[in-house]
């Protein structure tokens, strides 16, 4: 596929690009800052800005396709470009680019005929990450059905990018599917942060324990990529253990006691569910914290 990918310079981006140039695919990474990784093409782009966005969706990759008898179009869309959490700018400034810039970009992509469009959505969304005070779940473990009412800027901007995604898709017919992504771990990470969560699982609590290394993350979206034909959806993207070493059992009773459990859960399955991504696009999570650290129970 050719591949128009925005925010391929951020930490997901900067390992999911490169992984889909991997498999095969030509990767053109539209970001503010060039990724300079030798197999992806770098454009640099205003996404809130709707005449780059188009242009940008619109032109060439790379000067090796003026040899092409006609310009070629993109195959997909992966939306990453954000900015990626509350803290980093005013709040109105963070809400302002990252629907902005969404709608954009669905914009652009549809008017241009793309079919398939992949966006970053995020756990947040679910009002528990960047909440003011302790927030729990309404259940767990938590599916794609639970509410989505947050109260911070950039997690309000993700379920209004949402709500866009659906109108585009709804106009246009489109495969438009979001990932409602936990915790990006990269691998270095392990070693550095995970010993910290491993000794305190309340360090976790607002990520509802959960996380997805990167490399996991690249195999969820080449997965939507590869299957067609579901229209709009939403999916939890996480890995299928907990960031934690404490049984599931355990913080079940530490720290959701009085929360509605859906099911039966097993002994270090996450809380954050993923049995949709599963089911209807085969991701299926390779890695884990265990990989790196000895699990200290």
């Amino acid at each position: 596929m050719r591949i128009f990918f925005t925010g391929g310079s951020g930490k997901a981006g900067k390992h999911v690009a490169p992984y889909l140039a991997e498999q095969g695919h030509q990767v053109t990474n539209a970001d503010l800052v060039p990724l300079s990784h030798p197999a992806v093409a770098d454009l640099r782009v205003d996404l809130t800005d709707a005449g780059e966005t188009y242009s940008a969706l619109a032109g060439l990759a790379t000067f090796d396709e003026l040899d092409l008898p006609a310009k070629p179009t993109y195959d997909a869309v992966v939306h990453f470009a954000a900015v990626p959490a509350i803290l980093l700018r005013p709040d109105a400034a963070t809400y302002a680019a990252n629907v902005l810039s969404t709608y954009n970009v669905l914009e652009a992509a549809t008017r241009l005929g793309v079919r398939k469009i992949v966006f970053a959505s995020s756990e947040t969304t679910y009002a528990v990450c960047f909440a003011q005070g302790e927030r729990r779940p309404l259940y767990v473990p938590v599916d794609e059905d639970h509410p989505t009412v947050p109260e911070d800027s950039y997690a309000m901007s993700k379920v209004a990018n949402e709500v866009t995604a659906r109108s585009f898709q709804a106009r246009t017919g489109a495969d438009v599917y979001g990932l409602r992504i936990n915790n990006v771990i990269e691998p270095h990470e392990y070693a550095e942060n995970f010993p910290a969560f491993l000794a305190d699982p309340s360090l976790r609590r607002r990520n509802i324990f959960a996380y997805i290394d990167v490399r996991d993350l690249g195999q969820m979206v080449q997965r939507c990529l590869e299957v067609d034909g579901l229209g709009y959806e939403v999916f939890n993207v996480a890995n299928a253990d907990m960031s934690v070493a404490a049984t599931t059992q355990a913080i079940q009773a530490r720290f959701y006691e009085g929360v509605d459990v859906r099911r039966d859960m097993g002994r270090d399955e996450t809380f954050y569910a993923i049995d949709k991504a599963r089911e209807l696009v085969g991701f299926a999570p390779r890695h884990s914290w265990r990989d790196v650290l000895a699990d200290p129970r």
